[in-house]
């Protein structure tokens, strides 16, 4: 089985945020930092050239896929914010939560295991912050500390 592409790197997460533009983008990603490590109380380390990630975890998928991925984390994209909330995706209870939460989040759009916000200001950052902890926690649950 072949790696997947997107591995942690050695890039500074710090200097990464300094570099977003434009600087609407790069306070969001300044305040998105915080919360992810005020919620995790993990570090953050770059995944690839532009995911910041908060902690990981490995397991093997059915069809005997070796992953190593983060628990949680964001990219701040040109278009949207990305955000990577693992626990909802890979836990059914966590996962009926975060349906009840999204309905009061605020503006966003959503794929299988990211949330997508233009901006901060269109959200609700109390209910995103208890999006973010019960999805670590789910985590937590289904794949304890590497």
């Amino acid at each position: 089985m072949s790696e997947a592409k997107t591995q942690p790197t050695q890039v500074s997460a710090a200097d990464f945020i300094a570099a977003v533009e434009p600087v609407g983008k790069r306070e969001d990603a300044e305040l998105l930092d915080a919360i992810f490590r005020r919620v995790t109380g993990a570090e953050p380390v770059m995944w690839g050239s532009s995911i910041i990630g908060y902690g990981s975890y490995k397991t093997t998928y059915a069809s005997g896929r070796d992953v190593h991925w983060m628990r949680a984390g964001f990219s701040p994209r040109k278009a949207k914010h990305s955000l990577y909330l693992m626990g909802g995706y890979c836990d059914e209870l966590a996962g009926k939560k975060r349906d009840a939460q999204l309905e009061k989040l605020g503006k966003h759009s959503r794929g299988k295991s990211c949330l997508y916000i233009n901006k901060l200001a269109d959200i609700d950052l109390a209910v995103l912050e208890d999006m973010i902890a019960a999805d670590w926690e789910a985590m937590r649950r289904i794949y304890p500390e590497d």
